[in-house]
């Protein structure tokens, strides 16, 4: 049987053009269809597959940049090549940056244009049948600054790989210090909006009453002190990423006014009237479990979906062991560099006792801890006693179970971590909570219920 034709759409505003190309491409083995203008073109796609797409850079309405930015946020493998005047050469490159395949340069022949195509076919065929292979050979996914040797992340990466190129919502969950926030970089990096903003915003490090503004912006004279007007993060990232960490614990009023932004693409400042339309691509984290915060009413229900459309879990480091020594080994050459010591690695002894612990602080206590462990050593190697843990480490299979402190109650023991998190804190309750694993709401319940006094300062709350 005959392999189908490949198809070919045209977008073309001039009439004998138009009817020139799709003759030629008809001879030349290609199942062609035409149309006028962008907004016909993005008709046609919606209604039909094509293998590549032939537009002209300069359209009436909509131009032909914008129809490539529309075609790639439907379809981010689909080839496109531009038709450009030889005076607009940098639109050309600009189009390429955006994502196009390839360009032409009017006035071309006929023969360079079906070239171009028949390499770009070829070339696109070759990209997915790499992609076919790789995933058939199961793939080992490497992205800048994640170590991944265990299947667990290899399968958080491999999330990662198949919503990058997406505009979907990313909701990513896990313990503090698991590494959302590079989960989170490596998305957006990987993503058509790799060119734009990338901006970072932690609800848990600023007061309650400030993040609304932190969030929005707000107008000069909103609030006493707004002596000038200041956009907010949704602002500062149009076109690209913004990245909430923690928004588990944002408060009920902010997340009116983020299921908006995500449903309409709109808001208000702080203060002001005007509407203010964005194009951001928002990733959201949590350590908490949301479904929880929907029973007890701390999270809105419909905010949870419209965050939830792509769910990524990223394990804790004690449930990814075969991380470990890499992790390990990938600090240690950061920080010996730092330091300029040269330490060249680490004993066996010493990465069995970074084995059988167990991580309670995932990477980032793994960090601090090799962090300490080059600062005081004197050797070329970490060795067992350069390896400082901060409670004692149970070996895997024997069997001890966990207990109190002699003497002392469930709620005393519990009592009193909330205490020492605090002092280390210096009263920062942010701090604190996120120390402790619990929201910072969760915390302040248990400490009205310890009769411990919380005056929620500004100075007390901000990080």
């Amino acid at each position: 049987m005959a392999a189908e034709k490949p198809s070919i759409l045209i977008v073309e505003d001039e009439a004998k053009m138009r009817r020139l190309l799709e003759l030629q491409l008809a001879e030349e083995g290609f199942r062609a269809q035409t149309a006028p203008d962008a907004e016909t073109g993005l008709k046609l796609l919606h209604k039909e597959s094509f293998d590549l797409v032939v537009t002209d850079f300069r359209l009436p309405g909509m131009s032909g940049l914008e129809f490539l930015h529309a075609v790639k946020r439907t379809n981010t493998n689909l080839p496109v090549i531009v038709m450009t005047a030889y005076g607009t050469v940098e639109s050309a490159v600009e189009a390429m940056k955006d994502g196009a395949s390839d360009y032409v340069l009017k006035p071309f022949s006929l023969a360079e244009l079906v070239l171009v195509i028949r390499k770009e076919l070829g070339t696109h065929q070759l990209r997915e049948e790499n992609r076919s292979l790789r995933e058939a050979l199961g793939k080992r996914y490497e992205y800048d600054k994640i170590i991944a040797r265990s299947d667990k992340m290899q399968e958080v990466l491999a999330m990662v790989e198949r919503v990058a190129p997406t505009t979907a919502t990313v909701l990513l969950g896990g313990e503090s210090g698991v590494g959302k926030d590079l989960i989170a970089r490596a998305i957006h990096e990987h993503s058509t909006r790799a060119r734009g903003p990338w901006v970072k915003i932690n609800s848990t490090a600023i007061p309650e009453n400030l993040l609304e503004s932190e969030l929005f912006g707000y107008e000069k004279g909103a609030f006493s002190g707004a002596t000038s007007a200041k956009p907010g993060k949704f602002e500062l990232a149009d076109k690209g990423t913004l990245f909430l960490d923690e928004i588990g614990d944002v408060p009920a009023a902010t997340q009116v006014k983020l299921l908006r932004v995500l449903q309409e693409k709109e808001f208000e400042r702080l203060g002001g009237t005007k509407t203010l339309k964005v194009d951001v691509r928002l990733i959201a984290a949590t350590n908490r479990d949301l479904r929880a915060a929907l029973e007890d009413g701390t999270f809105r229900e419909d905010l949870f979906y419209r965050l939830n459309v792509v769910a990524i879990d990223i394990p804790p480091l004690r449930d990814r062991k075969d991380d470990v020594p890499a992790l390990a080994n990938f600090f240690l050459t950061k920080y010996a560099a730092d330091a300029q010591k040269r330490i060249q690695g680490i004993t066996p002894q010493a990465m069995n006792r970074l084995m059988d612990f167990h991580w309670p602080g995932n990477a980032r206590e793994l960090e601090n801890i090799i962090q300490r462990g080059v600062m005081l050593s004197s050797g070329t190697m970490l060795d067992v006693g350069d390896i400082h843990l901060d409670v004692p480490s149970p070996r895997a299979g024997d069997g001890a179970a966990p207990s109190l402190p002699p003497g002392m109650t469930l709620d005393q023991w519990e009592d009193q971590l909330i205490r020492e998190a605090l002092r280390h804190a210096n009263g920062n309750k942010s701090q604190a909570a996120r120390a402790l694993g619990l929201s910072r709401n969760a915390l302040r319940y248990r400490l009205s219920k310890m009769g411990v006094a919380d005056p929620a300062t500004p100075e007390k709350e901000a990080d």
